[in-house]
């Protein structure tokens, strides 16, 4: 089931091959992390022998499908180093296809579209801290080499892993992302919550009459002056002077300029308790009348 025999080759067309997957995890050997973050698995070496002989499309590109639950997603192909009758896959990508270790996923070569359009779902409202999303995003997807819609992929970033959504790729459910121009746009991160502003009230405006204003807050010359002649000057407020903000001049003609002059009270004469006479008394003479 696992293997390619040399006189089968001559019937084979395409590569379609049943493997046994594990995680990376279960690798002899060193820890390979990068192949835990990425988007690509490693197979056999029958399996480049085989590929090597058929007339396939560069980069190579999977379609992993599990029969049983009926699921299936793409992925590029890192090395050709693991044993014979086994392949090794990302933890996020065995948790798409709901495998477990040691379960038969099927491997098929095929060729995907460039993608030109790409939406992703932040899984956490913890996404939003970082401060440029499609600068780190554009770092994690160069481990990647094909996307599937309703995918869930896992990135890395300060030491921390964020969960993905492939909501929608354009122009098919599956590209290849490989020297490519795609546009990338985020959807809203699971669980975030748009804050609530509050509208404050319209504060009404008064209607202001601005007759009632009595006077200006400025007016000019308003120092004491002295007068030549010693008599006491008088201030505005005993001149009568009567200056209102606001109020339009009515008797204004085109062509003259009106000037504001202080003038004096008139005086307004006291009536007298009684007439007075100059010289109104009797005179008394020495020299008796003569008879």
């Amino acid at each position: 089931m696992f293997g390619f025999p040399f006189n089968e080759l001559n019937f084979i067309r395409n590569f379609n091959v049943n493997l046994r997957c594990y995680s990376v995890m279960m690798m002899p050997g060193q820890e390979r992390e990068d192949v835990d973050v990425g988007g690509k698995i490693i197979l056999p070496p029958s399996a480049l022998d085989v590929l090597s002989r058929l007339n396939i499309q560069y980069p190579m590109l999977f379609r992993l499908r599990n029969s049983h639950a009926e699921r299936e997603t793409h992925c590029g192909v890192l090395e050709f180093i693991a044993e014979e009758g086994r392949c090794y896959l990302p933890h996020w990508m065995m948790r798409n296809l709901l495998l477990d270790e040691g379960d038969v996923v099927s491997v098929e070569n095929v060729s995907l579209p460039v993608a030109t359009y790409t939406k992703f779902q932040p899984q956490s409202v913890d996404f939003l801290d970082i401060s440029n999303p499609k600068v780190v995003l554009e770092k994690a997807l160069r481990n990647f080499a094909c996307l599937t819609a309703g995918d869930m992929i896992a990135i890395r970033y300060n030491d921390k892993s964020y969960e993905m959504c492939v909501l929608e790729t354009k122009p098919e459910k599956a590209v290849s992302i490989i020297e490519c121009d795609m546009n990338v746009e985020f959807d809203a991160p699971v669980g975030y919550k748009e804050p609530t502003r509050r509208r404050e009230a319209p504060e009404e405006e008064e209607d202001f009459d601005y007759t009632k204003v009595s006077k200006p807050r400025f007016a000019a010359f308003q120092g004491m002056g002295t007068r030549l002649d010693g008599k006491k000057q008088v201030d505005g407020e005993a001149a009568g002077v009567d200056i209102r903000r606001g109020v339009p001049n009515y008797d204004y003609h085109v062509g003259s300029i009106t000037f504001i002059r202080r003038g004096r009270k008139k005086e307004v004469e006291q009536p007298t308790p009684f007439d007075f006479a100059a010289f109104s008394g009797r005179g008394e003479t020495l020299r008796a009348k003569k008879k």
